[in-house]
């Protein structure tokens, strides 16, 4: 089949727009001829996200596609190590199995640390055998984030072995490494780590550009740091990719990487300067199999009426048209549910800590950032024990086992907000165990209950009502469309932020706050953690 397409070529590669026409046969470019067109349309590679967990879409693959490829994006690099860590290789396999007619060009990863530390209770354990047996697939493309750095700078036997069974299959290993500066993180690139998305400050990302490193310029719906970072796109424009990381519903219904170039092109930056990041570096990095608009290359691009919104009117993959005018082709379906699941119903009193100290260390989440401070604060006792302190912000925050039955652990966080009730999620990175934050024992034992009762979602209690989502796919995503979810999570999070939350994505800021190789202090289901010490912190300090 021989189509043809007329326009304005962007050609990145040798940096000039050129009016003409594409001939396009058996999914391949096979030409192009330079003349005047009336279509005045803009012809480019398709957008490229370097960096996304699918499952934090809430989305399986192929739903995350029909949404995605009306945006402009073609492919992604994605790391599937959230669903590995509560089902493991086959979490894996699942997610190229329902990405498999999604048309849009899926890349998974060896995902590096399931689990994340020894620190936690997740629902796998991917060792070295098995990072090899996914890597000798061809539709694995690398080592997903290797966030266990003090492993790699402390050469821990098993995460070199790893990093070596990469090498030897000559695949990429990604990084993650929030905050390592110096001769740590000069130790920790040689190592053969060759990205990060979790620089937060500019200094930190330059730094490491210096030591052979490419950054990836991170905007999602917690971590957001494309105001720090986009000074490389002109600093160091060949060090850039862009990613979301992890990206909710509700945002994804209205932008991807798109919204990334929009913003970049509106502070002046160059225009193919800003789409090397989004639509070849990542393609040189991986190796992908995905068109740059060259003859002989697959016929992977989109159409926009203007390059200064991008707004995307068509996107092909493989010469056909996947999408257009916010529609995809993909046609609905049903997908398979899996799942691992094995807790009972809890009880407020399951709450209940004793006071044992004058001081406690109080969590503090910020907001926009993954990374998080530690306050010490007095405690605030009824009879006895230890509540929140709705005043001054102080509340409750548990962590409650979603593999068996055990006791939950229990600290205190500051800067969520609630005035009353409580929410929850069971999408806690990355072990993905229920956490829970609220104002007393009764509302965050209702609020885990919820979650249970779904086996695996999103919860909110207050006085009055409640709400839940229900996340049936592994505990972590939906088996229904982007806007059916994107609609319920819409509404969850506004009546989060009715509940007192001025924090701009309250679910996905608790979602990490179990995350233990983010500094500084975390709660995990077997206690509160300090990031930086790498290793359990007592709650009560004095």
């Amino acid at each position: 089949m021989t189509t043809t397409i007329a326009g304005i070529w962007v050609n990145i590669l040798e940096r000039k727009t050129t009016e003409g026409v594409f001939t396009i046969k058996d999914g391949k470019i096979y030409s192009f001829e330079e003349q005047p067109v009336n279509e005045k349309q803009y012809i480019l590679p398709g957008f490229i996200d370097a960096h996304i967990h699918i499952e934090s879409s809430m989305l399986v693959p192929y739903e995350f596609a029909r949404i995605a490829l009306t945006h402009g994006t073609v492919a992604t690099i994605s790391d599937p190590h959230e669903i590995a860590n509560v089902l493991g290789v086959d979490g894996v396999y699942y997610m190229l199995e329902n990405a498999k007619d999604a048309l849009l060009k899926f890349n998974f990863g060896a995902p590096s640390c399931v689990p994340a530390t020894t620190y936690e209770t997740a629902g796998a354990l991917l060792d070295a055998t098995d990072i090899e047996t996914l890597l000798q697939r061809d539709d694995i493309k690398y080592l997903s984030e290797m966030m266990n750095y003090p492993g790699v700078l402390f050469k821990d036997p098993e995460v070199m072995e790893k990093i070596a069974i990469t090498k030897k299959y000559n695949k990429p290993i990604d990084g993650h490494a929030p905050g390592l500066r110096g001769g740590d993180a000069k130790n920790y690139i040689d190592a053969g780590i060759s990205t990060d998305h979790e620089c937060f400050t500019l200094e930190e990302a330059l730094e490491k550009i210096q030591y052979g490193m490419k950054i990836l310029i991170r905007e999602g719906s917690a971590a957001r740091n494309f105001e720090a970072l986009h000074p490389l796109l002109k600093l160091h424009p060949r060090a850039c990719m862009f990613c979301s990381d992890d990206k909710h519903p509700d945002e994804l219904l209205l932008g991807h990487i798109n919204q990334l170039v929009k913003k970049s092109i509106s502070l002046g930056y160059d225009l193919f300067d800003v789409l090397y990041a989004a639509c070849i570096h990542p393609i040189e990095h991986y190796k992908l199999n995905v068109g740059q608009l060259r003859v002989g290359d697959a016929a992977d691009f989109i159409l926009c009426e203007d390059l200064t919104e991008f707004k995307v009117a068509k996107t092909y993959i493989d010469g056909i048209c996947v999408a257009e005018n916010g529609k995809s082709i993909l046609p609905p379906k049903k997908h398979n549910i899996v799942n691992h699941f094995s807790t009972t119903l809890t009880q407020p009193q399951d709450f209940i800590l004793k006071k044992t100290g004058n001081k406690i260390r109080v969590i503090e989440a910020y907001d926009g950032q993954l990374i998080t401070g530690e306050t010490q604060v007095d405690a605030t006792d009824v009879n006895g024990d230890v509540v929140s302190d709705i005043a001054n912000d102080i509340l409750k925050i548990a962590v409650v086992n979603r593999y068996s039955k055990k006791p939950p652990a229990i600290a205190f966080i500051k800067n969520f907000g609630l005035k009353k009730g409580a929410i929850a999620s069971s999408v806690a990175h990355d072990s993905h165990n229920i956490i829970v934050v609220g104002i007393d024992d009764i509302s965050i034992s209702k609020a885990v209950n919820l979650i249970i009762e779904k086996t695996g979602g999103l919860s909110l209690v207050d006085e009055e009502e409640f709400h839940t989502i229900a996340l049936p796919v592994a505990g972590l995503m939906s088996d229904l469309d982007c806007e059916s979810i994107g609609l319920s999570y819409s509404t969850i999070d506004r009546k989060a932020k009715e509940l007192g939350s001025k924090l701009r994505a309250p679910y996905m800021s608790l979602s990490f706050m179990a995350l233990l190789v983010i500094p500084q202090l975390k709660l995990s289901d077997k206690g509160l953690f300090d990031g930086k010490s790498f290793q359990f912190s007592d709650l009560f300090c004095e």
